[in-house]
């Protein structure tokens, strides 16, 4: 479904000659045929599943974020904001991002059911998280959410 809308969105900014989101939209496309040939395959599969592709668009928004880091330090605000609008663009892929509250409400709950008790449980909540809302979260935020809450905080 979600490779269905990146080609479908990518014949639209072709038509229109946007061309950010064409190269953007190419550049995911061949980020997830890499997936793919590396993971897919080796499984036995023809492709990788949507929770993949998922966390597959949240590591490229990832890594353009710390570029957009390093290029603001580097004082060079052009390519900082063409990182920018590839985040963008990548982000309307992705379901709707948990907020804090949201998230704060779905640890304690797996904390509750998985009968995680202290940080050395984060490893399975964390694992909980990722299976349940892939694509709705980010990993980062929700890794300081899972010790503030197995700390008792």
């Amino acid at each position: 479904m979600i490779r269905q809308k990146i080609s479908e969105t990518l014949k639209d900014a072709m038509r229109s000659k946007d061309e950010v989101k064409t190269t953007t939209l190419r550049m995911v496309n061949a980020a997830i045929k890499q997936k793919d040939i590396d993971v897919a395959r080796g499984r036995g599969d023809e492709h990788i599943g949507e929770d993949e592709v998922l966390n597959l668009l949240q590591s490229l928004i990832k890594s353009r974020r710390e570029s957009v880091e390093l290029y603001r330090k580097g004082d060079r605000p052009d390519l900082a904001a063409k990182e920018e609008a590839e985040i963008a663009i990548i982000s309307d892929f992705l379901p709707k991002q948990m907020g804090e509250d949201e998230l704060k409400a779905a640890v304690k709950e797996l904390v509750g059911s998985i009968g995680a008790t202290s940080v050395k449980d984060m490893g399975k909540v964390m694992a909980a998280l990722k299976a349940n809302y892939a694509g709705q979260l980010d990993m980062t935020k929700a890794s300081a959410v899972v010790k503030d809450v197995l700390a008792g905080k």
